[in-house]
């Protein structure tokens, strides 16, 4: 009984202002920022207009190491960097520098508010693209070509998704 009066009340004309208006609303929510590791917010909304790379690294990941000076040189996107094991401050610092890092690093996992699921393996790196939105993600060690490659007009790779849908 309730259920058919839930479904005549959701007519579409109805169903089309709540679509709207959840939109409005859900775009009305704000920026996004995360910590980084010199402990300054970083706005999701300010990377708008370029591509971004999120990279899941580990301290005990050979791959990982491999794949860090490219990340280091690749200028033409903005590289950030998530310690896969979710250290503390102290312990992210130290590693970071053990291995190198030169690209920002990110204090906590930004996957649950994103949308996107963690990585199953490592190294990972998810795409963005300028307009902020998944395009999916690269796995294995990435090099500044690998990378580049995302940033050619028209340029469709296949990869292994891991987003929700």
């Amino acid at each position: 009984m309730i259920f058919g009066q839930l479904l005549c009340w959701l007519e579409p004309s109805r169903l089309r202002r709540i679509s709207i208006f959840a939109v409005l609303l859900l775009s009305a929510c704000g920026d996004q920022a995360f910590d980084t590791l010199d402990e300054s917010p970083l706005s999701w909304q300010s990377l708008r207009g370029e591509w971004v790379f999120i990279n899941y690294w580990a301290v005990w990941c050979a791959p990982c190491r491999k794949e860090i000076p490219e990340l280091n040189e690749f200028a033409q996107g903005r590289v950030l960097g998530v310690n896969y094991d979710n250290p503390d401050l102290a312990t992210l610092t130290q590693h970071s520098q053990e291995l190198g890092i030169e690209f920002t690093q990110l204090q906590v996992d930004p996957a649950q508010v994103l949308g996107f699921e963690r990585p199953s393996v490592l190294p990972a790196t998810f795409v963005f693209d300028p307009q902020g939105v998944y395009r999916g993600v690269l796995v294995g060690p990435q090099t500044q070509e690998s990378l580049a490659a995302w940033l050619k007009p028209g340029y469709e790779v296949s990869v292994k998704s891991v987003a929700k849908p």
